[in-house]
């Protein structure tokens, strides 16, 4: 928005009223509502990675895997109410895939060429399979080191 003009001192007019000078008030508290500190993002993120994702999420996940995002949209639409909290969703959403492609991209196959390395040396019977799946990255932490 453009500034305005400066007051004439005119009672007419366009720029009309008394000439005054504008004080600079400090910021209110109420500027700061929404505002995410570090403490609120590492909180959600906490919550987000213990709780995982609603199912209706899940399912915008699905949609947007696939190419849906229309689909995805009116979802997300119909559970949060209004069309720009489903667009801000179907964004978060996205970005989620995004970050879960890059992860696998870089650690997927090495991990899954480990993995079926396990799984062979398993079935011939010269490594016991992993019971549990606390076992299971346990190896992958011990195989971590060798990189080829």
């Amino acid at each position: 928005m453009a500034p305005t003009p400066p007051k004439t001192g005119l009672f007419v007019g366009i720029n009309k009223g008394h000439v005054v000078t504008k004080r600079e008030l400090p910021p209110r508290p109420s500027d700061r509502k929404g505002k995410i500190t570090k403490r609120v993002h590492f909180v959600r993120n906490l919550i987000r990675e213990v709780a995982g994702f609603a199912p209706y999420e899940r399912r915008i996940t699905e949609l947007l895997k696939v190419g849906k995002d229309k689909r995805a949209l009116k979802v997300a639409k119909r559970k949060l109410g209004t069309h720009n909290r489903a667009k801000k969703k179907r964004e978060e959403m996205s970005s989620v895939l995004r970050k879960m492609r890059t992860k696998h991209v870089m650690f997927g196959s090495y991990k899954t060429r480990l993995l079926t390395s396990i799984a062979t040396h398993s079935f011939i019977g010269l490594l016991e399979p992993p019971k549990r799946r606390s076992e299971a990255s346990d190896l992958l932490r011990c195989f971590e080191v060798v990189d080829s």
